[in-house]
C-alpha cells in the first residue's frame, strides 16, 4: 500500500475575520481581505450552518456542516478564492435571506 502525503511549505502569514449580514434574498458576496486564502470558513450564526473551503479544493466547492453535525461535500454554490479574497456563492442554507454570517480567512 502506497501512501502519498503533501504539505505546503508556507507558514500562516495572513489572517482575517469579519461579519456579513444579508438583508435581501440569498446572493453571492465577495470579501476582499488582501491575500489569497488557504482556508476559508463561513458560518451562518442564525441557523448554525457552516461552509469550509480548504487549499487544494476546486473552486465553488465546500464542505457544509448543518446544525445536527451532518457534513456534505458541495460541488456547486460553494466558496471560490481569488488572489485578494474569496466569494461565497448563493447557497440558500449558508448564505440565506436575513442571515448573520461570520467568516475567517487564513492565508
Amino acid at each position: 500500500m502506497a501512501i502519498t502525503s503533501t504539505q505546503s511549505q508556507h507558514q500562516v502569514r495572513n489572517y482575517a475575520v469579519g461579519r456579513h449580514i444579508n438583508s435581501t434574498a440569498e446572493a453571492a458576496f465577495t470579501i476582499e481581505c488582501g491575500f489569497k486564502p488557504r482556508y476559508v470558513r463561513v458560518v451562518n450564526l442564525t441557523d448554525r450552518i457552516e461552509g469550509e473551503w480548504y487549499e487544494g479544493m476546486t473552486d465553488d466547492y465546500m464542505v457544509k456542516t448543518i446544525a445536527n453535525g451532518t457534513k456534505s461535500h458541495e460541488t456547486s454554490n460553494g466558496i471560490t478564492v481569488s488572489v485578494s479574497g474569496f466569494t461565497m456563492a448563493a447557497d440558500s442554507s449558508v448564505n440565506g435571506n436575513n442571515k448573520q454570517m461570520s467568516w475567517i480567512a487564513i492565508g
